[in-house]
């Protein structure tokens, strides 16, 4: 019998993947509409759904493990969003708060810089992508993590700014094709701004494993 997940704020479901090649079966909640979701979906505000669904009368099975990735255009570097960011909610103070609430094990995942406590941070380079993007994750369990393997390694940056060491004309930023952003993420269905806005599958691919065994164990 397999471990139930639930992918707070999926969008198109980059996280999602990687708690399926986990072992999770997972479903996904978030307030748009993602038609290139490939699980259970369910449309909603996160939080809300939260509420309901795990706090107080749920009429769904309970959860074993809840990712959630809130919205980062709080607290990017990016230089656009960065100059938009009081326009935009701090919603992690009250994801962690449900989390903590719920009593389920949970991983918060946001980019560098964002406001989690005592997170762990993952490398593209250090699994098999071509994309650098590093990413925060607070863990309510122990996360062994490897190192960060940016230096001597080529990489592309699929969305913004040129990437270091690039080799044999490759273009960089918006001038990649999708196909070249695809095979660097290691996704397949998405489109161009819904990469821009996942992390490889890798990722919670790693993560969800630990997981795992870390249910197992507490059952």
């Amino acid at each position: 019998m397999k471990f139930k997940a639930l992918d707070l704020f999926c969008g198109a479901g980059g996280a999602s993947m990687g708690l399926h090649r986990a072992g999770f079966d997972v479903t996904g909640v978030d307030i748009n509409s993602q038609p290139r979701y490939p699980f259970k979906f369910e449309q909603g505000d996160a939080l809300a759904y939260m509420m309901a669904e795990v706090l107080i009368h749920p009429t769904r099975p309970i959860p074993d493990f809840i990712w959630a990735s809130p919205p980062c255009q709080k607290y990017t570097v990016a230089q656009n969003a960065a100059k938009n960011a009081d326009a935009h909610p701090d919603l992690i103070p009250a994801v962690r708060k449900f989390l903590i609430a719920s009593g389920i094990p949970f991983v918060i995942e946001n980019v560098v810089g964002a406001p989690l406590n005592n997170p762990v941070m993952l490398c593209g380079l250090s699994f098999d992508t071509k994309v650098r993007r590093h990413r925060l994750f607070e863990c309510s369990f122990g996360v062994l993590t490897p190192p960060c393997q940016c230096k001597g390694q080529d990489y592309f940056v699929i969305f913004g700014r040129e990437c270091r060491n690039r080799r044999h004309g490759q273009p960089a930023g918006r001038k990649n094709k999708i196909a070249v952003g695809r095979a660097a993420m290691g996704i397949d269905w998405m489109t161009r701004g819904e990469l821009s806005e996942s992390i490889p599958p890798a990722y919670s691919e790693f993560i969800g494993r630990q997981a795992i065994e870390y249910l197992r164990r507490a059952a």
